[in-house]
C-alpha cells in the first residue's frame, strides 16, 4: 500500500515534469519492489534500483553531489516468490512494482498461458525491460546429464511452486517431449535445490536468471558441475511458439570451471500498476535513467550493465505505464 503523510505528496512527485509544487522535507513516499529470492538476481538488483530512485527527505540534492532519486521516496527491495508472486502482489496493491518475466507479464495481462480461465490482470503496467534472463539447467557432472532428453528418469526440481520458472520449465520439458511424469520430479528454490545437488539427493535444476547467479556461482565454487544447453530444432520451435521466449548464450567462465552453453531467455520486466499516478512513475523513470544510476548499475552486480536506456523497451508484452510513456515519448524512444 502507498503510505502518504501529506495529501499533496503524488502531486509533488515528478515535479519538475508536472509543474506541481516541490517536495516538503517532512514529506514521505515508500515504494516496495518485489524481487525474488535473495540469492537470485532479482535481489541484487532490485536493491541498485531501489537506492537509485530513493532520495529521502533530508537528502543533500542531486546537483550538489547527493541523491538523484525521486524527491521524498524510499525505495525497498523486498524478497519474494519471483515473477509469479510479484504480478499477484501489484495487481492485489501489496506491492508498488516489481520484475516480471516477460512470458509471465502477458500472460497475466491476457489471462492466457497459466493464466487460463483467471481474471485478466489488466492493470499491470509496464515500466522498462531490464536485461535477458537465462534459463540455467544446470547437473552434477557425476549424473552423466548432457542434453534435456537425459533429463528422464532424473531427480530434477523444476523450482518452487508460484515461480515463473516452473511455468517454463514445462514448456521446455514439453519442446522435447518430456513431462514431469517422466522425471523424479522436486520444486525447490534454487539455493535449496543447489544444497541437494551439492549433497548428491539431485541429479539437476533449472533455474531462470541474468548470470552469473549468485547461488550457482557458489556451487560451481564446491562442486563438479555442467551446464546443460537448451538449443537444436526443439529450441527453435520453442521460441517460435511462443515470441516472449528469445535466444541467448552463457559465456565460458560464467562460472568457475564451467563450459558455456546456448540456451533460451526471457526478458526481466519492471512492472507496476495504473493504480500509480503518473507523477510517481514519470519520476521514477526518470530516475532510473538518470546518470547517477549509470555509475550504480555498472559497479553493482554484473547484470546492471545490461540494463540500458536503448533496450527499455524490448520484449515487454504488456502496455507502457502513462508516466513511463511520456518519459520514453520526450527521449525519443516513442514517435
Amino acid at each position: 500500500m502507498l503510505i502518504n503523510r501529506r495529501a499533496a505528496l503524488l502531486g509533488s512527485l515528478g515535479a519538475a515534469a508536472f509543474g506541481t509544487a516541490p517536495v516538503r522535507a517532512q514529506d514521505i513516499t515508500f515504494f516496495r519492489i518485489g524481487t525474488g529470492a535473495t540469492a537470485g538476481t532479482y535481489f541484487p538488483i532490485g536493491g541498485l534500483i531501489a537506492n537509485a530512485i530513493s532520495n529521502p527527505p533530508g537528502s543533500r540534492s542531486c546537483a550538489d553531489g547527493g541523491s538523484c532519486g525521486v524527491p521524498g521516496l524510499v525505495a525497498t527491495a523486498v524478497a519474494s516468490n519471483g515473477s509469479v508472486a510479484n504480478a499477484s502482489g501489484i495487481v492485489a496493491g501489496t506491492m508498488q512494482s516489481g520484475f516480471v518475466q516477460s512470458d509471465v507479464g502477458y500472460w497475466a495481462f491476457t489471462g492466457t498461458g497459466i493464466y487460463e480461465g483467471r481474471p485478466k490482470a489488466d492493470t499491470l503496467r509496464a515500466i522498462a525491460s531490464l536485461y535477458p534472463e537465462s534459463f540455467h539447467l544446470v547437473a552434477s557432472k557425476s549424473s552423466g546429464i548432457k542434453s534435456v532428453k537425459d533429463l528422464k528418469g532424473k531427480r530434477l526440481s523444476l523450482d518452487e511452486p508460484g515461480s515463473g520458472t516452473l511455468v517454463d520449465a514445462r514448456l521446455i520439458l514439453g519442446a522435447y517431449g518430456l513431462t514431469e511424469k517422466d522425471l523424479k520430479a522436486e520444486y525447490l528454490k534454487t539455493q535449496q535445490a543447489a544444497d541437494k545437488l551439492k549433497d548428491g539427493a539431485l541429479d539437476a535444476f533449472f533455474s531462470v536468471s541474468g548470470w552469473p547467479y549468485g547461488a550457482i556461482s557458489e556451487l560451481a565454487a564446491t562442486t563438479p558441475i555442467n551446464l546443460v544447453p537448451i538449443d537444436g530444432p526443439e529450441a527453435e520451435v520453442l521460441v517460435k511458439k511462443y515470441s516472449f521466449f528469445g535466444t541467448e548464450e552463457i559465456p565460458d567462465g560464467a562460472y568457475k570451471n564451467v563450459a558455456g552453453v546456448k540456451t533460451v531467455s526471457v526478458n526481466a520486466i519492471w512492472t507496476t500498476s495504473t493504480k500509480q499516478t503518473d507523477a510517481l512513475i514519470y519520476a521514477v523513470t526518470a530516475a532510473l535513467w538518470e546518470p547517477s544510476t549509470r555509475k550504480l548499475l555498472d559497479s553493482g552486480h554484473a547484470k546492471g550493465k545490461s540494463i540500458k536506456l536503448d533496450t527499455a523497451l524490448q520484449g515487454i508484452g504488456i502496455p507502457l505505464h502513462p508516466g513511463a510513456e511520456k518519459y520514453y515519448k520526450e527521449k525519443g524512444l516513442i514517435k
